[in-house]
């Protein structure tokens, strides 16, 4: 729920206040002070809001606002301030007695704006107009990049580096565990390791066996039919490395036998 309204909006005057209007509230406050805004309208006998009251009193009817302009010494103090404070004119109506701030804020819109654009300041940032960005920033800013041009520092880039690896006890493999934002460890396919001293180079020549003439045994020197008698039946080997026997001798020799 929102704050109630000051009063009742149904029977309440608006519009330009009259002299009697003004008679009555001045009135009325000599007489009682200022009081409880809400309740003065009735009590002053106005049809009036309280908050229409309040402002006629600060800003028009108050004995000790002053009349007439801003002389230059109260300009150069409300640029001076509004430099400082910005657009709070009610702290910079505090520095000026007798002035309001509704009446410093429309002097200010009025006239000073116009007087720091005939300077060639910009009334926003109290700078020179058409200034570079750095004169718009504060000055420790522009120092800063002042600062960073002359070192040639380039700008830093955060990365987050993964967790060393963890060697086994054979030396062979290797295993690198990285933690997720869950908790999660995500194991990375085991590798055996390389020797990277190697170089690559055409393979050795094989060395060539030296061919030898050796004599297939003979079966029939095998089963023992021919004893201290040369065989015959030498065993040539073909290609396939399969030995072929002369059958016919090797019938002859069992009918010998028998």
């Amino acid at each position: 729920m929102g704050r109630s309204p000051c009063c009742e909006k149904a029977h309440t005057n608006k519009g330009a206040w009259t002299k009697e209007e003004d008679e009555r509230l001045v009135a009325y406050v000599r007489a009682h002070g200022e009081g409880c805004w809400r309740s003065l309208p009735k009590a002053a006998g106005l049809l009036r809001c309280g908050k229409s009251c309040r402002l006629r009193w600060m800003n028009y009817l108050r004995p000790d606002l002053k009349r007439g302009n801003f002389t230059d010494d109260e300009d150069e103090l409300i640029i001076r301030l509004h430099s400082l404070l910005g657009n709070k004119w009610s702290l910079i109506a505090g520095q000026l007695p007798g002035r309001t701030d509704n009446e410093i804020k429309n002097y200010w819109n009025t006239h000073i704006k116009r007087k720091l654009l005939a300077r060639g300041i910009d009334p926003k940032t109290h700078r020179p107009l058409g200034a570079g960005a750095d004169a718009a920033a504060p000055p420790g800013v522009v120092a800063h990049r002042a600062l960073l041009h002359r070192a040639g520092a380039a700008p830093v880039e955060l990365a987050v580096k993964p967790a060393p690896a963890e060697s086994s006890d054979d030396g062979g493999r290797s295993s690198a565990s990285a933690s997720s934002g869950g908790g999660a460890s995500v194991e990375e396919p085991r590798c055996p390791d390389l020797n990277l001293d190697l170089s690559v180079g055409p393979p050795a020549a094989a060395d060539t066996p030296t061919s030898q003439s050796q004599l297939a045994v003979c079966l029939c020197y095998r089963l023992g039919l021919r004893a201290g008698e040369a065989c015959s039946c030498q065993a040539q080997a073909d290609n396939a490395g399969q030995q072929r026997f002369r059958f016919s001798d090797f019938r002859t020799e069992r009918r010998v036998v028998k």
